[in-house]
């Protein structure tokens, strides 16, 4: 197993675990905490792989993905008493969840042949785009949209990687580094209370 194939995976459970938490707090049953858990866990990095013309995505070519998405929902339900409260519990999954993902689609786009602004992209989609299922499916504004430093963390933490990766800093390492950013600028703008301007606001 390589460190890019355990980064993914640990993306993978964390995301899955948010989502299996929102399923949760919204008193979803077991297949709806479950699916949740899935498409928050896959949903990003299968449009992306769809995109880019690698089909069928990776959720149907490794079964590891899929696996350990349930495995992840399965956790959650059988703990729910200690987690159902636990706002930041998910905060942190979350963001954690979406600094991984975030490099792992940057570097498949960058292997792909896709250029460093469209790898960017295609980051912020793989980071982004299983959260904004959630959230829809949960009927919540997806954080994506919302005022919270989300998809701009991503934007950071791409540049970062981007431009590791044109001085040839170990790919791992690159990957490892750009993730705690991101997780980093989301934990810290979150602890501050920084937000992103609305129209109007000064």
């Amino acid at each position: 197993m390589t460190i890019l194939y355990a980064l993914d995976l640990l993306g993978t459970f964390a995301f899955a675990v948010s989502g299996a938490l929102a399923g949760v707090r919204k008193k979803l049953d077991l297949y709806g905490v479950t699916f949740l858990a899935i498409v928050t866990a896959v949903g990003g990095g299968t449009l992306r792989d769809t995109m880019l013309g690698r089909v069928p995505p990776f959720v149907f070519k490794d079964s590891n993905y899929l696996f350990l998405s349930i495995g992840a929902a399965m956790l959650v339900i059988l703990f729910h008493s200690h987690v159902k409260r636990s706002y930041n519990l998910l905060v942190v999954m979350d963001a954690l969840g979406l600094g991984l993902f975030n490099v792992m689609g940057i570097n498949i786009a960058l292997s792909s042949g896709v250029g460093y602004v469209g790898s960017m992209i295609f980051g912020v989609m793989t980071g982004t785009v299983g959260g904004m299922i959630r959230d829809v499916l949960i009927n919540a504004t997806p954080l994506v949209l919302t005022r919270e430093v989300y998809a701009s963390a991503c934007i950071i933490g791409g540049a970062l990687y981007c431009t590791l990766h044109h001085f040839g800093v170990d790919q791992s390492l690159n990957a490892a580094v750009s993730a705690l950013l991101v997780f980093a600028v989301r934990m810290i703008t979150l602890k501050l209370e920084f937000h992103l301007p609305r129209a109007g606001e000064r």
